[in-house]
């Protein structure tokens, strides 16, 4: 299976909505989620051209794509394709300012 890498903020937003999810939907829904995400993440590294590119201006982020979490259509993933597999960036809910949490102006 190709590679999948989570940087520090995918793997603290999985937890944060983990949490929530448990807290306001059950437990049983939070780990849904998580096996979901996990399931989108190995799609996305065997097809890393699955999802929808990012225009971003800052050139760090050239080449981001979006893909939403299976099941899950209000949490997206934003990514990184790498030679092999996928670097994922973020996991944050559809509704979020996502363009802030991301850290740079569209």
């Amino acid at each position: 299976m190709p590679p999948v890498t989570k940087r520090a903020a995918a793997r603290h937003d999985l937890v944060e909505h983990f949490l929530y999810l448990a807290e306001n939907a059950g437990l049983a829904v939070a780990e849904r989620f998580l096996s979901r995400a996990e399931a989108s993440f190995t799609d996305l590294a065997r097809q890393p051209m699955l999802g929808a590119p990012v225009t971003l201006k800052h050139p760090d982020l050239a080449g981001m794509r979006k893909w939403q979490v299976r099941d899950f259509d209000n949490h997206l993933v934003f990514y990184e394709p790498r030679p092999g597999g996928v670097s994922i960036v973020r996991v944050l809910h559809a509704a979020s300012d996502w363009w802030s949490l991301l850290g740079f102006e569209a």
